[in-house]
């Protein structure tokens, strides 16, 4: 890929345990493109949060490497928006959205525009001074998506951001991130259980074999953008993609079988 922003090149994470050897991920490689919306799907236990957290940093692969190609200026490399709760309890909504700008030394008047932009946008403007035990949880992850737009990445990766909200709140929110998505064409690389959030979302997708957490297949998303996620879940079309990603994960996914009854 020409203009690929993030190479995966060989990302292997072994864990040492007591009972030995454990292989979370082995030797991935692949590429994604600039300004893509690449979303990763897999069973549980597959790597994908261990192989998101290399590419922000946060561990280190026992072998390979991650390079994210860097542009003009001095934006951060990338950041990230985690599954669970991870506002500062005593900032206000404001000043967790503003957190990463301030940590760059932006000057007052930059923080505010910036801040005050995302918050029109996620609809949190009349919530700027309340704190977080003030929130909902979706009110808390619009949050977590302001500030992370905000600081203007580089590489924006999001691991499970939507999946402990009710079906209501994670739609909105979903329409909400690909509208933000389409003023920024920032590139993202976004983690999911959810074959409906992954084919409402992406623009490629890659699905994670549960043997050595490897890929087991890409797939192209062809829908135009900008999209409704609910107008595209109604659509034949959408009901093929969402069979076909299915079928190659349904038989990644392993349920215990109970013994039969004496």
């Amino acid at each position: 890929m020409a203009d690929a922003k993030i190479r995966f090149e060989q990302v292997e994470k072994r864990f040492f345990l007591r009972d030995g050897e454990h292989v979370a991920l082995g030797g991935v490689s692949f590429e994604v493109g600039s300004g893509e919306f690449f979303v990763i799907v897999g069973p549980s236990g597959c790597g994908k949060t261990t192989l998101l957290r290399i590419a922000a940093g946060l561990e280190a692969p026992t072998s390979g490497r991650v390079t994210i190609a860097r542009g003009d200026g001095d934006r951060p490399e990338n950041a990230m928006v985690f599954q669970g709760e991870s506002l500062f309890p005593w900032m206000t909504v404001r000043e967790n959205a503003a957190y990463g700008l301030r940590m760059r030394g932006a000057p007052r008047a930059q923080i505010d525009d910036v801040v005050g932009h995302y918050l029109d946008r996620t609809g949190l403007r009349a919530f700027a001074d309340a704190f977080p035990h003030q929130l909902s949880g979706g009110m808390k992850q619009r949050v977590s998506i302001a500030r992370a737009f905000a600081c203007d990445p580089e590489v924006l990766l999001m691991d499970e951001p939507f999946s402990a909200l009710d079906e209501q709140n994670r739609t909105l929110l979903q329409q909400e991130l690909l509208r933000i998505w389409d003023e920024t064409k920032k590139t993202v690389v976004f983690i999911t259980h959810s074959v409906d959030e992954a084919v409402s979302l992406g623009d490629r997708i890659m699905v994670m074999s549960s043997d050595r957490g490897r890929p087991k297949a890409f797939v192209d998303v062809p829908f135009t953008r900008p999209r409704s996620v609910l107008d595209l879940r109604a659509t034949p079309e959408y009901g093929r993609l969402f069979g076909d990603i299915w079928a190659e994960l349904r038989d990644e996914i392993r349920f215990p079988v109970p013994e039969p009854a004496a």
